[in-house]
């Protein structure tokens, strides 16, 4: 990259102005097989090593595709990946398009920038809309959701469904979810249902179980359920609709369950 993209000055001062540029090793992150069992003894000798708990270590481990030496990857300030570049698919995509690779790569960064998703598998009709599954449970009855959302336009719904299995609660509880925007131009709306209602794609959430809606960016919100008997719940995250259709933002929500 350093002798063919990187070494072009349009591409250079593209990133300067739009992008933090870093780079990880993947020894330090343990890859594979091999550089796992390389960094448990070379972590003996580190003073402080790698903590690949960390989010910006998720969110490239996450962007990751297998057998690539080298991935390019374009990551929010709420550290979502917005665009993967596996290196050995980018050559032959250059010369499959007929353009040089400098156009190919600044075509990435800013297909990245304009939350197109570039290098996602084009089968998955919505990246944004993978959600995620919680499970809560008497060992592990807080966990943590970093997600993103986007908004749809006014009237209509755009749900991000995160499901949150309480299941082994047995004579209920209180459902808990503390919820903090990130700080893009997107606010927030979270509705949590029971999992076989079906979820509306427009107009008001009227089978809701309960609500926050309209979470300024970098606020927070709380959605707290008293359940009578373990369930799967789900919750949808949306933009709001005044925030304007596509924008996106990132959420964190701690979701926790007292039992009773």
């Amino acid at each position: 990259m350093r002798a063919g993209v990187l070494s072009d000055d349009k591409v250079i001062e593209f990133l300067n102005d739009n992008f933090i540029n870093v780079w990880v090793s993947n020894v330090e992150l343990e890859r594979t097989p091999r550089k796992r069992a390389y960094m448990s003894n070379r972590r003996k000798e580190l003073v402080k090593p790698f903590n690949r708990m960390q989010p910006l270590a998720k969110a490239i481990m996450e962007g990751w595709q297998e057998h690539s030496p080298v991935d390019c990857l374009v990551i929010s300030p709420e550290l979502d990946v917005m665009g993967k570049l596996p290196l050995n698919e980018f050559f032959d995509d250059c010369y499959e398009k007929n353009i040089t690779e400098e156009e190919g790569y600044l075509s990435f960064l800013k297909d990245s920038i304009d939350v197109r998703f570039p290098g996602f598998n084009p089968s998955t009709s919505d990246p944004l809309l993978t959600g995620a599954n919680v499970v809560i449970n008497d060992e592990k009855p807080t966990d943590e959701v970093l997600h993103i959302l986007r908004a749809p336009k006014y009237g209509n719904q755009d749900y991000n469904v995160i499901t949150i299995d309480t299941t082994s609660y047995e004579n209920g509880g209180i459902l808990t979810i503390d919820i903090r925007m990130g700080n893009a131009i997107c606010g927030g709306s979270f509705d949590l249902f029971d999992h076989d209602t079906e979820l509306p794609k427009h107009g008001m959430p009227t089978q809701a179980l309960t609500s926050v809606w309209d979470i300024p960016t970098g606020q927070k919100g709380k959605i707290e359920y008293n359940f009578d008997k373990g369930k799967v719940f789900r919750m949808g995250a949306t933009g709001t609709w005044f925030s304007g259709k596509g924008n996106i933002n990132a959420f964190h929500a701690i979701i926790s369950v007292k039992g009773k």
